[in-house]
């Protein structure tokens, strides 16, 4: 930044403070770093949170209370992608805000109710897998007190956030241009997109507020969740590695919960590694508000964290939206089904669609094409007996599926007053998605 100072010569007059600023603030290879990282994470942000939805989606297995959490927190983040990684990306290019005072206010409002949303939904996850695992024999939630949930997460998430959409706004700062291409000549305006309260210490109690209901509050709930969800684990594996004084059939059964606990332990880690990330990745960002609003900085300090600390803040905040796709793939089995199922049966389904098109063409046309010469659908390339072959390969599947249904059915009818029926997690079998060669479901 460069001062200048006005002065009349007879003295009479006020002395002017005008304070210059570079365009852009950063050097080429700085610009281009941020450039490179924050598309990194907005490609990984988008690529990975879209294939969640559609694996929740298009999978009627997934569709479990826990899933229809996971898939909420994709949707908070691909919000975070849409509306926060790129206007923040420029906002950190260059100085000043050079967009109109709707997206600030837009921009600011949907990374307040994103990052809430995201993490009321982490301690709804956390009370629906304490309430599952910790007190098994309670009635479990259902899908539709799951959406009502989701529901409830978003208008609170509203509500916290309203008042900085209103407090959000552009304005010209005072006495303060940008220099174009080291050229004096060549000024602009200085103009921010803030938080403009009737006062100023409505701020500091503002970003209290906010830090205790979206961090610090949620951070201690989610805490004791999961350590009481820990203890509980750690008793039932200690309970199950005991040994059996009864007959084969128990010692069976202390076998099938021991694996059943282990899976509940492998999403319960998955949960918490997901909880962690978050809450590491956005305390930062909170720490320099904090600091901003209330260690009293002056103006350089003030330059230095908005220049160099706040995009590095603002980069780890928001690249945890992309990073949770990776901890579903890795800690699960379904998800990384899923994510492979998806990217391998889209040029299948495409040829089969094409094929059955092709066939209803093929039977309206028969007449006429015959006279006419014309190919039939027995000419194309797609043969029936391909999409027979995938048939008897998704009989074979679902006979398997048949099998381990009918052995988790004698395991519960041979153990009635036992707990196994609760163990199961959103990883099992769900009987109702499986259909047989009529295409019947089987209950």
């Amino acid at each position: 930044d460069l001062s200048l100072s006005n002065n009349s010569l007879d003295g009479t007059t006020n002395v002017t403070n005008i304070t210059l600023s570079h365009y852009y603030p950063h050097s080429v290879y700085m610009a281009a770093g941020y450039i490179v990282a924050y598309s990194f994470i907005f490609l990984l942000c988008m690529v990975g949170n879209i294939l969640v939805c559609l694996i929740v989606l298009e999978n009627h297995r997934m569709r479990t209370v826990t899933n229809l959490f996971i898939f909420n927190l994709a949707i908070s983040d691909l919000l975070v992608g849409i509306f926060c990684i790129p206007t923040t990306l420029v906002d950190n290019l260059i100085t000043g805000w050079p967009f109109s005072n709707t997206i600030c206010k837009m921009s600011g409002f949907v990374q307040g109710v994103s990052v809430s949303a995201s993490v009321f939904t982490l301690v709804a996850i956390a009370i629906e897998r304490f309430r599952c695992i910790v007190y098994p024999l309670r009635p479990k939630l259902t899908l539709l007190v799951a959406k009502a949930a989701i529901a409830s997460i978003w208008i609170l998430a509203v509500i916290i956030m309203c008042p900085s959409a209103v407090a959000l706004t552009v304005e010209r700062i005072p006495f303060h241009y940008m220099v174009y291409n080291d050229d004096l000549n060549n000024t602009i305006p200085l103009y921010a997109c803030y938080e403009n309260f009737i006062r100023p210490q409505m701020r500091k109690v503002y970003t209290a507020i906010l830090f205790a209901f979206i961090y610090l509050i949620p951070l201690v709930v989610i805490m004791v969740m999961y350590g009481s969800i820990g203890v509980k684990l750690f008793t039932s594996v200690v309970a199950s590695r005991e040994p059996q004084l009864g007959n084969g059939m128990e010692e069976t059964g202390g076998r099938r919960r021991a694996r059943i606990s282990q899976k509940k332990i492998r999403v319960v880690k998955m949960l918490i590694v997901v909880a962690l990330l978050f809450m590491l990745s956005w305390l930062p960002l909170w720490t320099l508000w904090m600091i901003a609003d209330y260690a009293s900085l002056d103006n350089k300090q003030l330059d230095f964290l908005a220049g160099y600390i706040f995009p590095f803040a603002h980069w780890l905040a928001f690249s945890n939206s992309s990073v949770n796709p990776i901890i579903y793939g890795y800690y699960n089995e379904n998800f990384k089904r899923g994510f492979q199922a998806v990217c391998k049966s889209r040029s299948f389904s495409c040829v089969v669609q094409l094929g059955s098109k092709v066939a209803r063409c093929g039977r309206k046309r028969r007449s006429r094409q015959a006279h006419s010469g014309n190919a039939t659908f027995r000419d194309n390339p797609i043969s029936s007996k391909q999409v027979n072959l995938n048939a008897q390969e998704a009989s074979r599947n679902v006979e398997h599926s048949l099998v381990r249904i009918v052995e988790l059915r004698k395991a519960i009818t041979a153990f009635p007053g036992s707990k196994t029926e609760y163990m199961f997690t959103f990883e099992d079998i769900d009987e109702t998605s499986v259909c047989g060669r009529s295409g019947l479901i089987i209950n």
